[in-house]
């Protein structure tokens, strides 16, 4: 089927992400099935393809609310804490995971998919889950510490029962992980084409002129005075 094909590639750019999310609008008559197949493929894939579906869930559901197809986001409401579970076990499989579900859990609440006390509710079953650092497997003093993409195969070892990833799907993890962040920064510093609008929120947040900045100002004028004479 091409969208489970489409949910197996997944990965850090913003077009893989639409091209599913695409399909699955557009198929939007097999809603019910296409859901189940997020399910089936969160529950059956690596931990690095978990968090990318995860990293979907947020963009998908954000496009079924803007496209007015709220049975989408309806499904994802009921199912977000077998999701959540999936992406992080209580095993501590995918304990790195933890900090992408609470990235796309804070997303999910910013949108309005997802209310304050639901959020609040499954972030108090993910702290005895974050355990390990965004990128533990690369840590060669600690066995226990995996990378938060690890995939359940091709693991390089095992220890006190959790897999560990090999090199190559560290690598990917970090490429993928570097590419996230630029876009974040890149959206952080994104400015309107005439910048008014970064303006006036600058403008309103500064401080009303008083008569102690004068005095301070005066005060610079004369001590630049004194350097010129000196010079």
């Amino acid at each position: 089927m091409r969208f489970t094909s489409q949910l197996q590639h997944l990965n850090a750019s913003v077009n893989s992400s639409q091209k599913a999310a695409h399909y699955a609008l557009k198929h939007r008559d097999m809603d019910e099935d296409l859901h189940s197949c997020i399910l089936e493929q969160i529950e059956r894939n690596s931990m690095n393809n978990r968090a990318n579906i995860m990293y979907f869930i947020e963009h998908f559901c954000d496009m079924a609310q803007r496209e007015n197809h709220p049975n989408y986001v309806r499904m994802m409401q009921q199912d977000i804490l077998t999701i959540v579970d999936a992406v992080a076990p209580s095993d501590g499989s995918g304990a790195a995971n933890v900090k992408v579900v609470r990235r796309v859990l804070a997303g999910l609440q910013q949108k309005n998919i997802l209310a304050p006390d639901r959020v609040t509710e499954i972030e108090a079953c993910l702290q005895e889950r974050d355990t390990l650092p965004a990128h533990p497997a690369l840590s060669p003093t600690d066995p226990n510490r995996q990378l938060e993409h690890a995939p359940v195969h091709n693991a390089t070892s095992k220890a006190n029962g959790v897999t560990r990833p090999d090199k190559r799907q560290i690598e990917q993890r970090i490429e993928e992980d570097r590419e996230r962040h630029k876009r974040l920064r890149e959206s952080i510093w994104a400015v309107g084409d005439d910048g008014d609008d970064e303006f006036e929120r600058m403008w309103d947040e500064a401080s009303e002129i008083n008569e102690d900045d004068y005095v301070a100002a005066e005060e610079d004028a004369a001590e630049r005075r004194q350097a010129i004479e000196v010079e």
